[in-house]
């Protein structure tokens, strides 16, 4: 099964070795029929730290590190 990578922002670096990144999601809401935006925060690894506040990040899913992260940072974009 292949892991999950998703795109999204930083929007906090100040833990050690950890950002949290912001994804976004769009979809198509099943009565209304209109576009609806849902955002969810993910604690990701980042061992080098070179990410920072606004930073636009590739995550994908790994082993769980820690209580909260189960992401790593991506060092350049997937091939897909």
């Amino acid at each position: 099964m292949p892991k999950r990578v998703l795109q999204g922002v930083v929007v906090s670096d100040k833990q050690n070795k950890t950002v949290v990144v912001k994804v976004e999601r769009r979809y198509t809401h099943p009565l209304l029929k209109k576009t609806v935006r849902r955002t969810k925060n993910y604690h990701a690894h980042d061992e080098a730290g070179v990410f920072k506040i606004g930073d636009t990040v590739w995550i994908e899913e790994s082993k769980p590190i820690s209580k909260l992260k189960s992401w790593v940072v991506l060092e350049d974009a997937p091939k897909a």
